[in-house]
């Protein structure tokens, strides 16, 4: 009976003890999670080269004083030098002053390609998403602008309308607006049915409230996403067509011109290919790097899964 009452009296001591939380910060255990919205290091350095690209296009011309389109005949194809960092063309012109030149024109084709598409592919998908009635038309309308190949299409639209920047813009963003307007529709459909818009639908707000106060705000961060890589395309796209002779025409210069010029004597001056190809994949590859990084912030299941993750 005494042991008996000795072993009960241990036990109930044993079950009644404490146990002592444990800090991961006193207990030397890595954090969890303790930075869920942290961007990768491949996103930062994204916008570390994106930044850097931007700068040297915007401040560069202030410290590298040479016309672009200046002609030196005595300097025709010169290889890169103190005079000439970057060599020349078969002109004599000077590439790095050409290449500083022509990325900015790429880069504000692909901005305002980025915008006008921004604004006509949103103004679209909500349309398509927020109506069941027009969803249908809208919807097929955009099938068959996405049937023809995008730069088929941007060609046909430039041999029509002819050969500028402003309309290298207009063929760039009428062939890629279907692109935004089909993820914006994708997410508005699902917007549209949770509990916060039926509700407002419930108590009567108008459909236009509907779409700029409840679907809108939450459509952004997939669009931020897409834009971000639509970017991209359109820096591609603007360097195909100029690249064939139907985008920005010399003597304006823009990166893909540059190299379309260098066709016939890339042997001859290989750094006439090797600098604004180098550009063009450089600036492409920070894009994407940004808008995967952007896909990651903004995706609901990896800030989930990285506050689970042990």
């Amino acid at each position: 009976m005494g042991d008996e009452r000795v072993g009960d009296t241990s036990r109930s001591k044993t079950a009644k003890r404490p146990t002592a939380a444990r800090d991961p910060q006193t207990s030397g255990e890595p954090a969890r999670a303790a930075h869920p919205f942290r961007l990768s290091l491949a996103t930062q350095v994204g916008a570390v080269l994106l930044a850097l690209t931007v700068l040297i296009l915007a401040v560069g011309p202030f410290f590298y004083r040479i016309d672009p389109n200046a002609l030196d005949y005595n300097a025709i194809l010169t290889s890169p030098s103190p005079r000439h960092i970057l060599g020349t063309d078969a002109l004599g012109r000077d590439l790095a002053a050409r290449l500083l030149a022509g990325g900015r024109n790429s880069l504000l084709i692909g901005l305002w390609t980025m915008v006008a598409t921004g604004i006509a592919g949103t103004l679209l998908g909500l349309i398509s998403g927020a109506s069941r009635r027009l969803d249908p038309y809208v919807m097929r309308f955009l099938d068959v602008m996405m049937a023809f190949p995008p730069l088929l299409l941007a060609l046909v639209i430039l041999a029509v309308l002819g050969n500028s920047a402003v309309n290298v813009v207009i063929a760039l963003s009428f062939t890629y607006t279907p692109r935004t307007a089909r993820i914006v529709r994708g997410e508005a459909l699902v917007v549209r049915d949770l509990d916060y818009v039926e509700a407002a639908r419930a108590i009567g707000a108008s459909p236009g409230r509907i779409i700029l106060r409840h679907l809108l705000p939450g459509l952004l961060p997939p669009l931020i996403v897409q834009q971000t890589f639509l970017f991209a395309y359109a820096i591609l796209g603007e360097a195909g067509l100029s690249f064939v002779g139907v985008g920005i025409q010399p003597p304006s210069a823009s990166w893909g011109n540059i190299l379309g010029e260098a066709r016939a004597i890339f042997q001859q001056a290989p750094w006439l290919v090797v600098f604004p190809g180098f550009a063009v994949a450089l600036t492409v590859l920070s894009l994407n790097l940004l808008g995967d990084g952007l896909s990651d912030l903004f995706n609901p299941r990896r800030q989930t899964g990285a506050a689970a993750r042990p």
